[in-house]
């Protein structure tokens, strides 16, 4: 278990929190304006407390609400990094969720093939020539 904090920098948090996979991802996050605290636009060295609410705007307009319960900034297990904030977000309606499917199935409609690999090439190469 991580020792208790009175205040860690957003960043950190983002990572340890599980919310971004890397630290580096949630400063850009915070860079490009993706993170609201308290309703204000944050930067990677904000300072969070505990009831601090971080809304972080995600893919195809969706915002993600949490409020932080603990504040930690080492590493943990991500059953014990879900235990640091609550989740307010509401679940997607069913109009987001068919929005997200057509939008997966357009990306996969419209991204060219990918050339075969080593290995691919080399079964294509013994099916045409008919060799073992």
């Amino acid at each position: 278990m991580c020792i208790e904090l009175a205040t860690v920098r957003l960043d950190i948090w983002l990572d340890v929190a599980c919310l971004y996979k890397t630290r580096s991802e949630a400063q850009k996050a915070c860079r490009g304006g993706k993170i609201d605290v308290n309703g204000q636009a944050a930067k990677p060295n904000r300072l969070l407390r505990p009831g601090d609410e971080i809304v972080i705007g995600r893919p195809y307009g969706r915002k993600q609400r949490v409020v932080v319960k603990r504040a930690a900034d080492r590493h943990v297990a991500k059953a014990e990094a879900r235990e640091l904030y609550e989740d307010l977000t509401p679940p997607p309606t069913p109009e987001e969720v068919e929005l997200r499917r057509a939008e997966r199935a357009y990306r996969a409609a419209v991204t060219p093939p990918r050339a075969p690999d080593k290995r691919q090439r080399r079964a294509l190469r013994r099916l045409k020539e008919g060799t073992d």
